[in-house]
C-alpha cells in the first residue's frame, strides 16, 4: 500500500528571440518551445505491507482461490497538510495506492484520489478587519479633458466562505462626459514557482454590474451582493503554488482605460458566526427569529397562585360580560398575541382530591411547555 501526497507545478517557456540568428544579425524566434520549467514539493509518503510473511521455508506466499480483503489504516501526519487543488499548471494530490506484486508477472494497481483540506476559520482578527480602497481617475487625452471619476468601495471584512453573499459598499461620482457603467468581479490568481521563474494564471469567477451613471451624476451601492461560487479555498501555505482571490470593483470607461480597485479575499473553510455580521448563517438567524419565545416561555414554570388571590366565579362574571364583543379582524392584527394571555392566567384551578386515585410508587416529574 502506497499514499504519496506532492505538489507539482510544470510548463514549457515560449520559445525566445535569439539574436545574430537570422540575416544581416537579427534576432529571430527559435524554433520549437522553450526551456520547461519544474518543481515538485512532498508532503505524505507512506509505504506499507498488507500481506502476512510467508510460512517458513518458502519464498512467496500463496492465496487460495477466491475473494482476499486486507483491511488498512495509516496515520496522516501532525503538521497541517495543504489543500488538494487542480490548476493551470500545476496541482496538489493525494491518493492511495494498492499495488499487487506477484512473480513473472506484472505488477496491479489501484488508486483512489483523497481530498485533503486545511480549514480557514474566518473568524480570526486578521480576516475580520474591514477593507477600503479609493481612487480617481481624469478622463480624455492631453488638454482635452471632461473630468474625474472617483470610485471608493468597502467591504466589511476580508474572509469569506462558498456561497457567502459579499455586501459591497461603493459611490461613485461621474464628472466627465461619457456613460459610465460600475462593476464588480472576484478574481482567482493561481501563481506557480519552479526554477526560480514564476507563472501567473488570473481568471474571474463571479461578476454583478451596476446601473449605468450618466454625465454628471453618483450612484451608491449599499450593500449590493456578490455570491461566492464553489471554489477552492486560497492556499497561502505552499511554496510552488499559490491560490488567492481578490475582489474588484470597476467602472468602464467608454474610450478610456477602467477605473480598478482591487480588494484581498481569502476564501476560508469554517464560516464566521458572529451576530455582528450582516451575513450571518441561517443557523444563526433562526435563532434570532425565535428569540420571543423567551419571553412567553420561562425558565422555570410560574407556580400556582395562592386560593386567597383567586377570583371567584360569581365576581369574575360581574366584571367580564359572558360573550365579549367580536374583534375586528384589522384591530387584532395589530394587537400582539401575548395581550389576551393574562386573562386566562388566574382562573380557578380544577377541583382535585387530597387523596390520589391513581397512586405510584415513583414520582414522575415531566416540564410541559406551550408554544403559541
Amino acid at each position: 500500500l502506497e499514499a504519496p501526497g506532492r505538489a507539482r507545478v510544470a510548463w514549457s517557456e515560449s520559445p525566445g528571440a535569439v539574436p545574430g540568428a537570422g540575416t544581416w544579425g537579427v534576432a529571430v524566434r527559435a524554433p520549437g518551445p522553450g526551456p520547461r520549467r519544474e518543481a515538485e514539493v512532498r508532503y505524505l509518503d507512506i509505504r506499507q505491507s498488507l500481506l502476512r510473511d510467508p510460512p517458513e521455508g518458502e519464498e512467496n506466499l500463496i492465496l487460495l482461490d477466491g475473494r482476499h480483503e486486507f483491511p488498512f489504516s495509516f496515520q496522516l501526519p501532525q503538521e497541517p497538510l495543504v489543500t488538494s487543488f487542480t490548476g493551470k499548471y500545476g496541482s496538489i494530490q493525494y491518493y492511495v495506492k494498492a499495488v499487487l506484486e506477484r512473480p513473472a508477472v506484472p505488477d496491479q494497481s489501484v488508486q483512489a484520489e483523497l481530498q485533503v483540506i486545511s480549514h480557514i476559520d474566518v473568524s480570526s482578527p486578521a480576516l475580520l478587519t474591514p477593507v477600503l480602497r479609493s481612487q480617481e481617475k481624469m478622463v480624455g487625452c492631453w488638454f482635452f479633458t471632461s473630468g474625474p471619476v472617483s470610485l471608493s468601495a468597502k467591504i466589511e471584512r476580508k474572509g469569506y466562505c462558498n456561497g457567502e453573499a459579499i455586501p459591497i459598499y461603493a459611490e461613485i461620482e461621474n464628472c466627465s462626459s461619457r456613460l459610465i457603467v460600475p462593476k464588480a468581479a472576484i478574481f482567482q490568481t493561481q501563481t506557480y514557482l519552479a526554477s526560480g521563474k514564476t507563472k501567473t494564471f488570473r481568471q474571474m469567477v463571479a461578476n454583478v454590474r451596476g446601473n449605468h451613471i450618466a454625465s454628471g451624476s453618483t450612484d451608491t451601492w449599499n450593500g449590493k451582493t456578490l455570491k461566492i461560487p464553489p471554489v477552492s479555498p486560497s492556499i497561502l501555505d505552499c511554496c510552488i503554488i499559490r491560490v488567492e482571490y481578490s475582489l474588484a470593483v470597476y467602472i468602464h470607461i467608454p474610450g478610456a482605460k477602467k477605473l480598478m480597485i482591487e480588494m484581498p479575499l481569502v476564501i476560508g473553510t469554517i464560516p464566521c458566526i458572529g451576530f455582528s455580521s450582516r451575513n450571518s448563517s441561517i443557523t444563526s438567524q433562526f435563532s434570532m427569529d425565535m428569540s420571543w419565545l423567551a419571553l412567553t416561555m420561562p425558565e422555570h414554570p410560574e407556580a400556582p397562585p395562592n386560593y386567597a388571590d383567586v377570583v371567584s366565579e360569581e365576581e369574575f362574571s360581574r366584571h367580564v360580560p359572558a360573550y365579549p364583543p367580536p374583534i375586528d379582524c384589522e384591530e387584532q392584527l395589530c394587537c400582539p398575541v401575548f395581550a389576551y394571555i393574562q386573562e386566562f392566567r388566574f382562573q380557578p384551578p380544577p377541583l382535585y382530591s387530597e387523596i390520589d386515585p391513581h397512586p405510584t410508587d415513583v414520582e414522575e416529574v415531566q416540564p410541559v411547555s406551550f408554544m403559541l
